[in-house]
């Protein structure tokens, strides 16, 4: 079950590991898009669904480690309701402008964008993939870091979201980079910098929003990983998690991947789970920082 609708970097990751697994597994691995809710619906029904090995989440950092902290009642318990399989990738978010705004307004730089802002408050919009996503969570965080002003639109997904950015009908959207790398090559979209704490490789010329803005320990990378109800016996969870693995270690797969600016992993379970408590951790302070909430 991807919690997202199709084309957003959530599916991107799931349909690129699925046809591994269907051969090692002798069945086809079917994608399931349940978006709504900031993944929030799609979470649901894998937390509800029996423990059987028949029935995965591609968990996010939205819904794993930001939404507990943003909504006031959250329908499932991302530690109760959950065992961690693997995480599959990691990838920077990609802080882009609409290009024909950007080249209007001179906006070359992350600078230029904050001059931008500052001179015209509450003119720009941004767009996000939905509520408690590290795509909105990210433009939050610049928001309060940098003393701008952005009204947020969040739509169900990043496809409808980015088609909105490039059409001008948005100004700016903190999206995860798979997902807008397209655009950005087309030249629809500018990139004016990665969320990162280091550049990516994918984009080497592009600077990290730290550096960019002198924003010190401005950080928001999205993470990707399968999860499996409560229930799931061990067995099944380090069969999925080892198959996984080897279909990430693989040449074709690690250069498919590089070229979207993903960073695959596939590490164990008790590492996935050790990175889903510390980041619920981090996000947390940031939500209750930039007082954000959805009820």
């Amino acid at each position: 079950v991807v919690p997202f609708p199709p084309g957003g970097t959530t599916d991107i990751l799931a349909r690129a590991i699925a046809p591994d697994l269907a051969k090692v597994f002798g069945q086809q691995f079917v994608i399931e898009n349940k978006g709504g809710a900031g993944g929030n619906l799609g979470a649901e029904q894998v937390a509800k669904s029996p423990g059987d090995g028949y029935t995965i989440l591609m968990g996010t950092v939205g819904t794993h480690g930001i939404n507990r902290a943003l909504y006031a009642k959250l329908p499932y318990d991302p530690f109760k309701d959950f065992v961690p399989i693997t995480l599959v990738a990691g990838v920077p978010n990609v802080m882009v402008v609409n290009a024909d705004f950007a080249t209007a307004n001179r906006i070359n730089s992350v600078n230029d964008f904050i001059r931008y802002a500052k001179s015209n408050p509450g003119k720009l919009n941004m767009a996000s993939s939905g509520n408690g996503t590290s795509i909105h969570l990210a433009g939050e965080l610049f928001k309060s870091m940098t003393g701008t002003f952005m009204t947020h639109f969040p739509y169900r997904g990043s496809s409808p979201a980015l088609l909105d950015l490039a059409g001008g009908n948005m100004h700016v959207m903190f999206d995860n980079l798979p997902s807008a790398m397209q655009l950005i090559k087309s030249g629809k979209l500018k990139a004016l910098a990665v969320t990162s704490s280091q550049r990516s490789a994918a984009l080497p010329d592009i600077p990290t929003v730290e550096e960019a803005a002198n924003l010190r320990g401005f950080e928001a990378s999205s993470w990707f990983g399968l999860l499996a109800p409560a229930g799931t016996s061990a067995d099944i969870v380090s069969r999925i998690q080892q198959e996984v693995a080897k279909s990430l270690a693989t040449p074709a797969m690690k250069e498919r991947l590089a070229t979207l600016g993903a960073i695959p992993s596939g590490n164990t379970p008790a590492q996935f789970a050790a990175l889903i408590e510390s980041e619920h951790k981090k996000w947390a302070e940031v939500v209750k920082a930039s007082g954000a909430k959805v009820d």
